[in-house]
Order: C-alpha cells, then structure tokens, then sequence
C-alpha cells in the first residue's frame, strides 16, 4: 500500500468516526435544563438571595433529613404556607413539587422512601408571618 491510499484510509475513518459521534448525540432524548424558565428565575434571583438571608436568621433547623425512616422532616409555625420541591438533578422527569399548608402544632413528617435512589435537591419555599423564607438540603437516597 503506498502513502496516497494510506492518507485516504484515514480520512475515511476520520470521517467516519465523527458521523458516529453525530448520529450518537442526535439520538440523545434524555438531556434536560435545569429548569425550564431560567430567565424569569435569574430575574428574580436578589428575591431568592432575600429569602434565604431571612431563613439563616432563624433560631431553627427547618428542614431536617432522616436517613433512617427515608422522610422529611420540617418545623413550621401553624398557618405556614409553602412547598417543597423535590429537584433530581439528573432526570428532570422525577422532580416533584408539593404544595403545603400546615394546620396543626407540631413537626410535620413527608415519607421520601417511594423516591428512585440517588442524588437529590429537596427546596422549601414557604411564607411565615407575612415574610418569604428558602432552605435547600442535598441529600442521596
């Protein structure tokens, strides 16, 4: 085989490796945003920064993961409305968002164990008294 059909070859494969790889990522179906309407929340973000800054001045733990029993666990006042989003970083299809309203004294418990295992970001927004809070826990199932 002399050099011409040899630089030829190469090309051929070249180019036929990188189709492959166009092919491959044409056929991807499961590549998500983070969220949908990032604009709108980039807008928005010094409310967020508010929220959060107000969440880190109470005297509580609000959000509290059990490894043990695979919940939830919150402390919010009687008449705290809010929810809490249950945010898979890697498969947008299994978040969830529940809405919540609390009526009755004590710790309300939310059961997680029906949650596909893995990594997940568990976000609570709630309204207390009139002003805005916003915790995040990282947690893995």
């Amino acid at each position: 085989m002399d050099w011409g059909k040899g630089i030829l070859l190469t090309i051929i494969a070249f180019v036929g490796f990188i189709l492959t790889l166009v092919v491959i990522s044409v056929r991807q179906d499961d590549i998500h945003l983070v969220t949908e309407n990032y604009y709108e929340k980039e807008i928005k973000y010094q409310e967020h920064i508010n929220r959060e800054t107000s969440a880190a001045g109470l005297d509580r733990e609000v959000l509290v993961y059990d490894s043990e029993t695979k919940s939830v666990i919150l402390d919010l006042p009687v008449g705290a409305k809010g929810s809490l989003q249950l945010f898979r970083p890697s498969d947008a299809r299994l978040d969830q968002d529940l809405l919540l309203e609390i009526l009755k004294e004590g710790k309300t418990t939310v059961p997680l164990e029906k949650l596909k295992s893995g990594y997940w970001k568990v976000q609570l927004t709630w309204t207390e008294n009139g002003v805005d809070f916003y915790q995040e826990k990282k947690i893995t199932i």
